[in-house]
């Protein structure tokens, strides 16, 4: 069994409806390449925006801009769409968060534009880079979300998580847990410490996991100013490099094959009730 996927990499603006005509144009291509899902990076529709809860204030309900636009271009080109992150002011309860927070929120759409799963980034990157930005500080403006999501798709049990957890192995071992075949790790890593760390990371999450990794990244110069590491991969679960970009806007096709991860794991021990080794 194999499953073709396509991963975009951006670099998004702050402007949400020119990033939205390029999110529209990327994926109608991406789709064109017969695949099953296609896979959006963090902060796709608005990277450094000054006010994220304007933002996400519209995105309260699945008519918002940016949710409705995905939604329709998962039905209109028949494949699931992993969205990335975008933010919004409502918690998965209902409930809204306290001005001027948000969650960063990655939503996944079924090839019938319907909503079918939800995770929100668990670890806030508060983080001083030597870059010309120099502090990061998200948890002043995004509310750190709880809950881990693993879920079927067309291209087999995925766990979902964003940018900055790649850091925190234990949730990946709760994600293999519950039964992941790959792990989708939208981001946005710093130029710096994507160049130092970006790479090694996919890899160990990938071989340790006995999962493929799959990365959607924010690659250039931002009207921000920021600068963003790009170099998009998609890893395998024997730690190999399937497909990777380097910086700008660029879409990645790959396959993933399940018979050949099956045959990883028994090779070691871990059979598909996910034993420990």
């Amino acid at each position: 069994m194999k499953g073709r996927i396509a991963v975009l990499q951006m670099v998004s603006s702050m402007d949400v409806q020119s990033n939205l005509v390029t999110v529209t144009d990327m994926v109608q291509r991406a789709a064109n390449e017969n695949v099953k899902a296609i896979f959006l990076p963090e902060n796709f529709a608005a990277l450094a925006s000054a006010n994220p809860r304007s933002i996400g204030t519209a995105e309260q309900k699945s008519s918002g801009p940016i949710r409705n636009c995905l939604s329709g271009l998962s039905r209109t080109t028949g494949c699931w769409i992993f969205a990335g992150t975008l933010p919004t002011s409502v918690r998965p309860d209902g409930s809204l968060t306290e001005p001027p927070k948000v969650r960063a929120a990655s939503f996944v759409y079924d090839e019938r534009g319907r909503e079918v799963g939800r995770y929100d980034k668990i670890h806030m990157f508060d983080v001083d880079v030597a870059d010309n930005h120099k502090h990061y500080l998200e948890s002043e403006t995004f509310e750190a979300g709880e809950d881990l999501l693993c879920m079927d798709s067309p291209i087999g049990r995925i766990g979902l998580s964003v940018c900055y957890d790649i850091r925190f192995p234990e949730l990946y071992r709760n994600l293999f847990s519950l039964g992941a075949r790959s792990l989708v790790i939208p981001s946005a890593f710093t130029e710096v410490t994507g160049e130092a760390h970006f790479e090694v990371l996919m890899r160990s999450r990938a071989i340790e996991n006995f999962c493929f990794t799959i990365a959607a990244c924010q690659g250039g110069e931002h009207d921000s100013g920021r600068k963003t590491y790009g170099h998009s991969m998609v890893v395998s679960p024997w730690g190999e490099i399937l497909a990777q970009a380097t910086v700008g806007e660029d879409i990645l096709i790959a396959e993933l094959d399940y018979d050949k991860q099956a045959e990883i794991r028994s090779d070691f021990g871990i059979g598909e009730n996910l034993g420990s080794e």
